[in-house]
């Protein structure tokens, strides 16, 4: 085959790209995802939100690698992930970045096979409230559901049974999650705005994971959704690197990307 006959085989739509990239991510999904079921929902969230059509092809697969090998689905149904198009100022090139959602955590710890049983809560100004730390921690929210009104969000809290026995707990104020928020590049943006309490609660459950025996995946998880968090965003544009996207086919399919047009 020809240099100039290799070109015109290159693919030109994202579906394409997808398509081209089944077997690499068929190699990262865990038993309960397909690759074609990874790549209906990758393209149903461009034709939901056409901003992560414009953005660059290598991103938006690195992203898309990283949900298939935490087997977590990007996409507001499962809450599981979202990938949301940014304005990179050292590359010039609109991005993808890629957020786990609260119950995509969950779903990792559930499937670690380390914890029994774990659940993240939220509370509000009229329920009931008592948490005390020390030699005998206690945590007790009863939610004042006869009242209608619960009041305003006041704190979130993430527990978690452990299989060999043994519960943890963390607790955070909606003052320190919105120290968490105003760190985070997407803070203006995407779940942050449209789901802030399964995010509050997301966020109380990565600080407790930091105390948990927990998975290789939950490991890489939470290293990707700190990796967010520290990026910022000044006028709308983002101003720091995204999240690394060193898998291993993506990368080699970054330098025959970056000179197509994306068409989604």
């Amino acid at each position: 085959m020809t240099e100039s006959t290799a070109i015109a085989t290159k693919p030109k739509t994202l579906q394409g790209v997808l398509e081209s990239m089944k077997t690499e991510i068929a190699r990262c999904l865990p038993k309960h995802i397909t690759a074609d079921r990874m790549t209906r929902v990758a393209l149903t969230e461009v034709r939901k939100n056409p901003k992560l059509g414009l953005c660059d092809q290598a991103s938006f697969l690195g992203a898309i690698m990283q949900c298939s090998q935490m087997g977590l689905e990007p996409g507001g149904v499962l809450g599981h992930a979202y990938l949301l198009p940014f304005d990179n100022n050292k590359t010039g090139k609109k991005e993808v970045q890629l957020i786990i959602g609260y119950k995509g955590l969950l779903d990792l710890a559930r499937r670690s096979g380390q914890i029994k049983s774990m659940e993240a809560r939220a509370v509000y100004s009229n329920d009931k409230f008592r948490v005390a730390y020390g030699l005998n921690p206690e945590l007790i929210h009863e939610p004042n559901f006869a009242a209608g009104d619960r009041g305003a969000l006041t704190h979130v809290y993430a527990v978690a049974q452990l299989v060999g026995g043994g519960t943890q707990f963390d607790v955070l104020s909606v003052a320190e999650v919105q120290k968490v928020r105003q760190q985070s590049k997407a803070g203006n943006s995407g779940p942050w705005v449209t789901h802030f309490e399964e995010m509050a609660k997301k966020t109380a459950l990565r600080r407790l994971f930091k105390y948990l025996p927990v998975s290789l995946e939950i490991q890489n998880a939470v290293m990707v959704d700190e990796t967010t968090v520290r990026g910022q965003i000044i006028d709308g544009e983002y101003t720091e690197s995204p999240v690394d996207i060193s898998f291993g086919g993506v990368d080699a399919l970054h330098e025959r990307l970056q000179t197509e047009e994306v068409a989604a």
